[in-house]
């Protein structure tokens, strides 16, 4: 170790600098990095995760977040994405309450903030990698690679692949997961003493930092891969486990081989054991929350995982692993989405990409040969402990245990990239033994950590706004639909069809069926009617369980006045998503200006039985209701919904209507006058207000 820390003197010249600055430096360089994102608007999922997300209102019990995936689906249903983050929802519902509301600066500082301090926790992290746990008589940690952990945190801090994760808000949900995973391993640090003879651990730090793995799982999922890390640490680091000499004796038939410590260190057993049932207890949890099925996704998220061949699955597994490692060594190519059609599947030995993981292999195998076989053991543990913080924390994404929602996700690597840049750290170090010009790699150090900044800065102004983020990515990935789509609707959204009928366009490849909704509706709102039903129908048969778009289709049916068509599409979305809170609400419109009042009950009963704090739905069963003579009970669902929303002008103006139908004149004048204090234009409510004032002024000239 002293041998690394010496060979990056010239780098981080002496005097090195005392903890707390050095943490200081790093918290301030990562601000810096990321600094530009925090008045960015919310862009791409944030709009689904947050913005939609009912989970973050207060009309939604604290309860039902432990029961709903990451965008606020029921994990029951079958259209749930199964992302189980509870602990990140809560974090945005905190921030949703103390900012008042959806103010996006308030989320984006806060994502600032907690990249930060993942930052600087790296710091002690590191130091334990490179160092190993030494203490002094006192009790207190030894850092002995100050100047390795200082420079291993700072390529951390500035990596460009991290934009996603800090710029985007939903991002937060692997920031959270990586501060919860810091701090287990830190914990599983914390439980180690030397003895005379041999280590001791404290069982209640083991506990401890099991427990905060789970945490960190209930943030993001491959938080619970924290145990693996604690556990590769304890074997090299704590056991001093040796490889190469293990393998020397079995090739030998070395009868020595028994009484290899290691294999005969009962606290090393017990604690492998409680690791071992620690995480089996956590994912059976998990897997029992989940509802045990896994998630449907289809194959455009991720076609290498539906194809028929086992040899063009493996191979496209491994040209992806290739993408991901050339993102953490040059992530200059960055994009929000790498799916639908971005990265062409490779189906021979004669595509020209085979290079890339052929290259991927060679060095994985060299330095995984250097950390068995070196006869340095700071080099084996080095280099074994950076491969393991590499590999460990990517294994959820590697399609290896069950198949995953997407093809590369720069969001993934955020764990991922600290074992990078520790193996990077140790090639540096590496290269100074052997270079002559110790001023020349420095200037590529500062290099790469001045370029990476300012590449930090650019790309997190390009996550400010939705426009410039879809903009950004045609020329990264020109193939990709969904960024076609997403340009599309960016334009929809601003009501400027022509164009986005363009991108619609080029977005609708035979399998995109959200392109395929989005055009429909685009359509629908030019009035070609026959072009975007044929548009929603192209959509459904390519994702048959898609209650968006039949809530689309419905709506275009009841435009044309063709109401049954209506009724039975938002039917078959709320059959598909049971808290389609629209396409019931437009169920039981339809049904009460058809006249069908008690269809119109039944259906509205229903809706709020399975959404019972949606306020929409109480407000339409309420008018139901009223019209029904049922004034007691359409009283009681109107002043719910106006306990939850006061301040709607129309919920007031409604209740007035049924207090006059009543004939508690009284509260109809008082919430007649409260509707047009909300909204002084509703003519509606003034002409009633008018009916109900000469009705009053006539009845006190009849007590005259």
């Amino acid at each position: 170790m002293a041998e690394l820390e010496a060979s990056l003197d010239d780098i981080i010249p002496s005097p090195v600098l005392p903890p707390f600055w050095a943490k200081l430096v790093v918290g301030f360089v990562s601000l810096l990095c990321f600094a530009r994102s925090y008045d960015g608007d919310f862009v791409f999922d944030d709009s689904e995760a947050i913005v939609n997300n009912k989970d973050l209102q207060a009309e939604t019990p604290l309860g039902d977040l432990w029961h709903h995936d990451f965008w606020g689906s029921r994990l029951s249903s079958n259209t749930s994405h199964k992302s189980y983050r509870p602990l990140t929802v809560l974090t945005f519902r905190i921030n949703y309450y103390l900012s008042g509301g959806f103010h996006p600066v308030s989320f984006h500082i806060v994502n600032i903030l907690l990249h930060s301090g993942v930052s600087v926790l790296l710091v002690d992290v590191f130091s334990m990698l490179f160092g190993g746990l030494q203490y002094t008589s006192e009790g207190q940690r030894l850092n002995l690679a100050p100047r390795s952990s200082l420079l291993a945190a700072l390529l951390f801090a500035v990596h460009p692949v991290h934009t996603e994760c800090v710029a985007g808000v939903v991002g937060r949900a692997d920031l959270l997961g990586a501060l919860f995973f810091l701090l287990s391993f830190l914990g599983y640090c914390k439980a180690f003493r030397e003895g005379k003879k041999e280590w001791t651990h404290s069982t209640f730090w083991v506990l401890l930092s099991i427990l905060l793995g789970a945490v960190a799982m209930l943030c993001k999922e491959q938080g619970i891969t924290v145990l693996g890390l604690n556990a590769v640490f304890d074997i090299l680091v704590i056991g001093k486990l040796n490889v190469l000499e293990i393998v020397q004796k079995v090739l030998h038939k070395d009868k020595s081989l028994e009484k290899i410590g290691v294999l005969r260190n009962g606290g090393l057993l017990f604690r492998m054991a409680l690791l071992t049932f620690g995480g089996a207890g956590v994912l059976y949890t998990r897997w029992k929350i989940m509802g045990t099925g896994p998630p449907a996704f289809t194959e455009v998220d991720n076609p290498a995982s539906f194809a028929d061949s086992m040899w063009v699955r493996a191979i496209n597994y491994n040209y992806y692993y290739s993408l991901n490692a050339w993102l953490l060594l040059c992530p200059w190519w960055l994009c929000f989405d790498w799916s639908m059609g971005c990265i062409p599947l490779i189906k021979s030995v004669g595509d020209w990409r085979v290079i890339a993981l052929a290259a991927l292999w060679f060095c994985l195998i060299g330095l995984i040969c250097q950390a068995l076989c070196s006869e340095d053991s700071h080099k084996r543990r080095i280099l074994t402990l950076g491969l393991g913080f590499l590999m460990i924390p990517f294994l959820p994404a590697s399609n290896l245990f069950f198949r995953v929602g997407f093809v590369v996700a720069e969001r993934v690597l955020y764990l991922p990239s600290a074992g990078y840049c520790m193996l990077l750290t140790f090639g540096f170090g590496a290269l100074s033994k052997h270079m002559k010009k110790k001023k020349l790699l420095a200037a590529l150090v500062l290099g790469v950590l001045l370029m990476n900044t300012l590449r930090c800065m650019i790309r997190s102004s390009e996550w400010r706004s939705e426009e410039q983020l879809f903009r950004s990515a045609l020329s990264v990935c020109p193939l990709n639909a969904k960024v076609h789509y997403n340009i599309g609707k960016n334009f929809a959204d601003k009501g400027n069809q022509t164009a986005a009928i363009k991108y619609y366009r080029e977005a609708v490849r035979p399998d995109f069926a959200a392109a395929w909704m989005n055009l429909g509706i685009v359509q629908n709102s030019l009035k070609r009617f026959k072009a975007a039903e044929q548009s929603y129908r192209t959509a459904i048969k390519h994702r048959r369980k898609y209650p968006d778009c039949y809530y689309n289709l419905g709506r275009m049916y009841a435009d044309l006045n063709r109401p049954v068509d209506a009724l039975n599409a938002w039917r078959n979305a709320t059959v598909l998503k049971p808290e389609h809170s629209l396409a019931w609400n437009n169920m039981i419109i339809l049904l009460d200006n058809t006249g069908n009042l008690a269809q119109a009950e039944a259906v509205g009963r229903e809706a709020l039985e399975l959404i019972p704090n949606d306020h929409s739905l109480m407000f339409s069963l309420a008018n139901v209701l009223g019209k029904s003579q049922k004034y007691k009970e359409s009283e009681a669902l109107f002043l719910k919904a106006i306990k939850a929303h006061p301040n709607v002008a129309s919920y007031h103006g409604n209740l007035a209507v049924l207090y006059h139908r009543w004939g508690h004149l009284g509260l109809a004048k008082k919430h007649y006058e409260i509707s047009l204090q909300l909204d002084p234009t509703a003519s509606a409510t003034k002409e009633n207000y008018g009916l109900l004032r000469r009705k009053l002024e006539q009845m006190q000239k009849k007590d005259v």
